[in-house]
């Protein structure tokens, strides 16, 4: 069996983009509409920097399956950017011949010749940054690309031959409308890619959306348009042949995000750039968010620039994961997944008595059918209909199987569900120890 705590898995992010979304609080550069990889200094430099972390990190003996270039705005990289970055990880750590190795492209920022290069350095798939099929919406947002950048992508990525290529959408947009909400699915549809995200807005409060906005209210559509356009996308995307294999992800059968797959089963990985967070050996570490606090990190663990004195409290966020944390967030995560968490895995990381305490925390939302238990063969031993004639006794949970929230409306109401869990576990937890 695999060691849970070697990664065979990086994620790379790439901060810079041509403008900041209003919605993002994610760790960006803005280079402005005119700067690239081919351009600019600040990439130049941040690729040399990105490249020597890399290098400074120790191989733990696991060639890499999954590679994943997120931001930020990615296709802003030059061919040989990318290619020197994919070479440094290969020499490092050994890339696999059949890796994954996906990229974020936003429309309007790639040109067929870019993308054959990236093609030819080993990337084959691709996710698509469309968020929304109205211009007035994009424009919104802040995006820097059109409806009309939408199509064009698409046709620069059937060209380049690549098959396995994702589409992002979001929902909960301000001034947006039900109508719109379905317009998008079926645009999208129409394009028929084998893989689509549908996310629903959050407020962060660092963001300008933040600053505008209460989440709730309008112009944000109401908490039950929100959940509308949810069970929508739920039925338009499922009856037009794609998996619900996640709370935000669907997928063509045989296409699901192998690389995101590593998170959600809470599974090693490494991490790089710019605020770019890793779990290897049991530890999470996340990197400075700002650029030249990210640059003296690395300099810090180089053995040849470190600077023994130099004050990286403020820069460096890294603890080893405790058993119990390890398991709040293998629930956290696990059940965004359609197929939940293995009851067996469960009691054999954690203990049978935790299984049962999770059960029993459970019971009042398997009633309202947010929860359920699945056979081996994804039945329903304990269904609706069957709730009256069994008692709430722990014990009576299946020793294999899964346990999962039900579809659409579990994975709707899934953060109350997940806030009664943690609360219980944890008074749990303290009198346990």
């Amino acid at each position: 069996m695999t060691n849970s705590g070697i990664p065979s898995s990086a994620y790379v992010h790439i901060p810079f983009c041509r403008r900041r979304c209003y919605y993002c609080d994610f760790p960006v550069f803005v280079v402005g509409d005119r700067k690239n990889g081919d351009n600019s200094g600040t990439i130049i430099q941040y690729v040399d920097v990105l490249c020597q972390e890399i290098r400074e990190t120790p191989n733990l003996g696991q060639s890499l399956k999954t590679v994943f270039f997120g931001g930020g705005t990615p296709s802003l990289l030059s061919v040989s950017q990318l290619n020197t970055i994919l070479e440094t990880l290969d020499s490092k750590f050994g890339i696999a011949a059949e890796a994954e190795i996906s990229i974020e492209i936003d429309p309007g920022t790639f040109t067929l010749e870019q993308l054959l290069g990236y093609v030819a350095a080993g990337v084959n798939r691709v996710s698509l940054g469309s968020q929304a099929f109205q211009d007035e919406l994009l424009e919104a947002c802040g995006r820097s690309h059109s409806v009309a950048d939408i199509f064009e992508s698409v046709e620069i990525v059937r060209s380049a031959g690549i098959i396995n290529f994702s589409l992002d959408l979001i929902s909960g947009l301000p001034h947006q409308t039900l109508a719109q909400w379905q317009t998008s699915l079926e645009s999208a549809i129409k394009i028929s890619p084998t893989h689509l995200s549908s996310y629903d807005l959050v407020v962060e409060p660092v963001t300008a959306f933040g600053r505008y906005f209460q989440a709730g209210e309008q112009p944000l559509p109401a908490d039950e348009t929100a959940a509308q356009m949810y069970r929508l996308a739920r039925e338009i995307l499922t009856n037009s042949g794609y998996e619900h294999y996640e709370i935000s992800n669907y997928a063509r059968p045989g296409y699901q995000c192998r690389h995101n797959r590593v998170y959600w089963e809470n599974r090693a990985y490494y991490g790089f750039g710019m605020g770019a967070a890793s779990y290897v050996e049991g530890v999470r570490l996340t990197r400075p968010r700002k650029t030249q606090e990210y640059y003296q990190w690395v300099r810090s663990i180089s053995p040849i620039n470190s600077q023994p004195d130099a004050d990286l409290t403020i820069i460096k966020q890294d603890f080893l994961m405790s058993e119990n944390e390890v398991l709040l967030e293998t629930l956290m995560l696990g059940f965004r997944l359609a197929e939940g968490l293995s009851l067996s895995v469960l009691a054999d990381k954690f203990g049978q008595k935790t299984v049962e305490k999770i059960w029993q925390c459970l019971q009042p939302y398997w009633r309202q059918g947010w929860v359920e238990v699945v056979d081996a063969n994804g039945t329903i031993p304990y269904g609706i209909a069957s709730l009256h004639a069994i008692s709430d006794e722990a014990e009576l949970l299946p020793l294999s199987g899964n346990l999962r929230l039900s579809d659409p409306e579990g994975f709707l109401f899934s953060n109350t569900i997940l806030a009664t869990l943690f609360d219980k576990l944890e008074d749990h937890i303290a009198l346990t120890k």
